[in-house]
């Protein structure tokens, strides 16, 4: 099953195994599961460490669990780890065999630290198209390599789809724990763990509370608050970095083709390569920390923001870079059917509505791209745009334009998302020009209409426009002195990743120019010359 490329990779890595591990699988008769055997033993074949057994117990057949010879195992795939999934099954052999993870040492002494009242099992399923769920797969294993009192799961929905109707799952990932729902679409190692480890939160405030104020102090850790931070950090200052979510909103973006001298990369390979370029300087990296309010500069010329957590930072100077989110309908049921046929995702979410009728909202390139994505996957798709015709590039339109299984209609208003109370059953809108009202039959509604600022942390405190971006000059100063911002949540033009990365460094350039001014000695009077009678 794998392809010489593959199978020269998965060699090196698996050099790198300190223990012997067993791959035991649980198996039927199934086509699946003459694939999944194959898959392991030519696994097994790379390394003499690697020995597979076929008697395990699991009910989910096709599947297997990855364990340390003659120990018990926490890490299993229920399915067929390829596509997206690969990287978690590599990193799992290794993980369980001994090789060292790379992430933080004090994050790793947490997770080996808890000590939970029952054992922690974890559930996650997944689609092997899906982009966000390898971080959380790969999460969740390592932490079941690392702690004894932790199990993971993965499950692929598409194999699995009698587990996925009866726990009404219709978006991934979606992450269960001990039966019970824990979670919803992309999490880092550090949320998870910040959600399992109560007593977590209080302690990172009482040392984010003791930091010293910061040069310039980033809010934001997405292509802007990146730029910022490393302009900043090259002047040689001090200077911080914080985010509720390192990426932001390009960890949800699939193919980036317009990021000049880079012809295609994707966005969680962007953030990866962003956040290894700021930590190779001096910069303090607050991950996970959300931002509630923002202090203007008083008397001691310190700024300061307020997290979520209770602590505060202080700064002579900060970058508000945190960017934008997806923007919903507000209508009546969206947030009732949210994950529950309503999604913002069409490569995370789509192969689960196989087969089955959507509609996409937004005629723009993001909604045209999304129709055409799902229109090979689903029975139907119903594109509806407010306005009267769609904005999209006439390439995109041409191409939906060919699509049997596609239907558009313009001048729609869609006015309210209908379920049964457990999923979505359909949508309703309303015609524009003739007043009628319509309602469709269909499983899931993808919404892609833009999006919007995060700035509702910011009212009152700094001017922002009727739509919510941060008002700046050409410098990046906002209304308040000494505070500047960048990147999609400001009233810049034309929202993207290559637009933040220029605007980030510039804010961060105007915020030096401040510091040097301001910490200027005032200029001397000069002096006065006798003049001689």
């Amino acid at each position: 099953m794998l392809d010489s490329n593959l199978t020269t990779q998965l060699r090196t890595y698996l050099a790198h195994l300190r223990h012997p591990i067993e791959l035991i699988a649980s198996l039927d008769d199934g086509e699946k599961s003459r694939e999944l055997r194959e898959l392991l033993h030519e696994i097994a074949a790379l390394s003499s460490l690697i020995r597979v057994r076929e008697d395990g117990a699991d009910a989910r057949k096709p599947s297997f669990a990855i364990a340390r010879a003659g120990e018990q195992s926490g890490v299993r795939f229920a399915g067929i780890p390829l596509g997206h999934e690969f990287t978690s099954l590599v990193l799992a052999l290794l993980h369980v065999g001994g090789h060292p993870p790379k992430a933080d040492a004090e994050l790793i002494k947490q997770i080996r630290a808890i000590d939970a009242a029952q054992p922690l099992r974890f559930e996650t399923y997944i689609s092997l198209s899906c982009h966000n769920c390898p971080d959380v797969v790969q999460a969740l294993n390592l932490m079941a390599a690392l702690n004894p009192s932790i199990e993971h799961v993965m499950i692929d929905g598409a194999l699995f789809q009698s587990e996925v109707d009866e726990r009404k799952i219709m978006a991934v990932p979606a992450v269960f724990l001990n039966g019970q729902v824990f979670g919803h679409g992309r999490m880092t190692l550090e949320e998870i763990v910040a959600k399992v480890d109560v007593g977590a939160s209080a302690r990172e405030a009482e040392k984010l509370d003791a930091r010293a104020p910061y040069d310039v102090l980033v809010v934001g850790g997405g292509p802007a608050g990146a730029s910022a931070a490393i302009y900043a950090a090259r002047k040689g200052i001090r200077t911080g970095i914080v985010a509720e979510r390192f990426g932001g909103q390009v960890m949800d973006t699939m193919g980036i083709e317009n990021l000049i001298s880079v012809p295609h990369t994707e966005g969680p390979k962007l953030v990866a390569a962003l956040e290894q370029h700021v930590k190779e300087y001096d910069v303090d990296i607050m991950n996970m920390q959300r931002a509630e309010a923002l202090v203007a500069p008083g008397a001691d010329g310190l700024a300061a923001v307020r997290l979520a957590n209770g602590a505060t930072l202080r700064a002579r100077s900060i970058v508000l870079a945190t960017g934008a989110r997806w923007r919903e309908m507000n209508v009546p049921g969206e947030k009732d059917y949210k994950a529950k046929g309503v999604c913002f995702c069409p490569h995370c979410d789509g192969p689960l509505f196989k087969g089955k009728r959507v509609a996409v909202i937004g005629g723009g390139n993001s909604g045209v791209e999304a129709a055409i994505d799902l229109a090979g996957i689903v029975s139907h798709v119903t594109l509806l745009e407010f306005d009267d015709k769609l904005r999209a590039d006439a390439v995109l339109q041409a191409k939906l334009n060919s699509l049997a299984n596609v239907t558009v209609i313009t001048s729609a208003q869609t006015t309210e998302v209908t379920g049964n109370g457990e999923k979505l059953d359909g949508i309703v809108y309303q015609d524009r020009k003739s007043g009628q009202t319509h309602r469709i039959e269909l499983e899931g509604v993808f919404v892609q209409i833009g999006l919007l600022p995060n700035t509702d942390w910011l009212k009152g405190t700094i001017a922002l426009t009727p739509r919510g971006e941060i008002e700046i000059d050409a410098r990046g100063q906002t209304s308040v002195p000494g505070i500047f911002a960048a990147g999609d949540a400001t009233t810049v033009p034309y929202k993207q990743i290559v637009i933040a990365m220029g605007e980030g460094s510039k804010a961060s350039l105007s915020a030096f120019d401040h510091l040097i001014r301001s910490s200027a000695p005032a200029a001397k009077p000069p002096a006065e010359v006798a003049i001689a009678a």
